[in-house]
This record gives C-alpha cells, sequence and structure tokens, in this order.
C-alpha cells in the first residue's frame, strides 16, 4: 500500500503546481517523502506502545484524500 503514494502524490502535485515537469518532479519527490515521514510518524504514535503498520495509515489517509480529490473533480458530459 505504501506504493501507491508514488502513483498518487505526482496526481495531486499536478493538480497544485501545474504541468511544468521541472517544478512537478521536485514537488512530487519532497511532498511524497513528506507524506511518508507524516504516516510513519503517526503510526508509531497512535497507539504508543504498540506500532501500526505504515501502509494502515497511509491507506486512510490517501484513500480519503483520493476520493476528496475524486469529488472534487468537475465533470464533463460526454456527447
Amino acid at each position: 500500500i505504501i506504493g501507491f503514494v508514488g502513483l498518487v502524490i505526482p496526481h495531486f502535485m499536478r493538480l497544485l503546481v501545474g504541468t511544468d515537469h521541472r517544478i512537478l518532479l521536485i514537488a512530487s519527490y519532497l511532498s511524497g517523502a513528506a507524506f511518508l515521514v507524516l504516516c510513519d510518524t503517526l503510526a508509531r504514535t497512535i497507539i504508543a506502545p504498540m506500532e501500526l503498520p505504515v501502509g494502515v495509515v497511509t491507506g486512510i489517509i490517501g484513500g480519503t484524500l483520493f476520493v476528496y480529490a475524486l469529488s472534487r473533480r468537475p465533470t464533463h458530459s460526454f456527447r
């Protein structure tokens, strides 16, 4: 499940920074790393004496953000 970060984060960054690949690559690297560090920190501290698998946290946060992004996407009618 951690691998989905490499698929989803660049698409979110494209929405935020545009399609210029010079900026998009750097933004994707940094935001993907920051996202995994945040999820790992949460996984270690949510239930303090035990550790939650980081894949569970990335799945919950990433799934929620993905559904939100899909709901905010403008719909186009095909004719």
